[in-house]
């Protein structure tokens, strides 16, 4: 199986999450069951039912952040050479060209990106023009819109 990127923050809060769910929730949810079969039938119990439901989404979500984890390829960005180019983990200035609006991205694995947060992944149309350019170059970007024109302002590795 390929390795997927992430960064240092991403696999943190990955690892953060499986913490929580296997030193909180699950046993949480073990004594909710307990709790639950005590309370007799268990073919009406509505409870029981509910709980098996919370673990079994628990354990499903155990599994997958083991995997995202066990098949990641951690970056630490301040560790990278990347000679003035915008790589994996960079944080990006750009400026759309037309309207000098200007945005700030960083560019991260597709399981941490959030456009609230100004995290794109590296899969997106924006991500992939810019990987390999420098300040003041300018990238096309296909968008549904038609072609939007960017110019590179800054690049930091943080």
């Amino acid at each position: 199986m390929n390795k997927v990127p992430l960064t240092v923050k991403g696999a943190e809060k990955l690892r953060a999450e499986l913490d929580e769910l296997k030193s909180v929730v699950r046993p949480r949810i073990i004594a909710a069951i307990a709790v639950a079969r005590a309370h007799g039938d268990l073919k009406e119990n509505a409870e029981y039912h509910a709980a098996k439901e919370q673990q079994s989404f628990a354990e499903g979500r155990i599994a997958e952040i083991e995997s995202k984890l066990s098949n990641a390829q951690i970056i630490d960005i301040t560790q990278v050479d990347a000679n003035g180019k915008v790589v994996f983990g960079a944080t990006v200035e750009i400026e759309e060209i037309e309207s000098e609006r200007k945005v700030i991205y960083q560019i991260v694995g597709e399981d941490e990106a959030n456009i609230k947060e100004s995290r794109i992944s590296i899969g997106s149309p924006i991500a992939r023009a810019l990987i390999g350019k420098e300040v003041e170059d300018v990238v096309t970007v296909r968008a549904p819109a038609g072609n939007v024109d960017y110019e590179i302002i800054s690049i930091q590795y943080i």
